[in-house]
């Protein structure tokens, strides 16, 4: 079955301590409920985007690990699901839940090859 990222996206600000009971609830429960579906393969949570570490290539093949995100940018993503649905309607549905549980902006994309 076609698999697809849902990826939540929080500002580079985000304060997780903000976060409530009833958006953890929300969260919960759209987690039981893709799972009941079949739908959840793999969900997590990622640390703030000035704790992720960037690797490049150097010339010579050295690599260099540096502090912070690869890309900057005012949005990082935050965590994110892997699904199984039938197609992209099915994926944007499940999205469509994420951004009202998690209350934040959402991308859907689907994994190479199944698209």
């Amino acid at each position: 079955m076609p698999q697809y990222l849902v990826a939540i996206h929080h500002p580079e600000n985000y304060d997780p301590s903000l976060e409530g009971e009833a958006m953890m609830r929300d969260i919960d429960a759209l987690n039981e409920e893709m799972a009941a579906a079949g739908a959840r393969f793999f969900a997590g949570g990622l640390e703030s985007a000035d704790k992720a570490k960037s690797l490049r290539k150097q010339s010579g093949g050295k690599v260099v690990v540096t502090d912070g995100p690869y890309i900057e940018s005012k949005e990082h993503i935050g965590g994110f699901w892997i699904l199984e649905a039938a197609d992209m309607d099915e994926a944007l549905a499940w999205g469509s839940k994420a951004v009202v549980a998690c209350r934040a902006p959402v991308e859907v994309r689907a994994f190479l090859g199944y698209s």
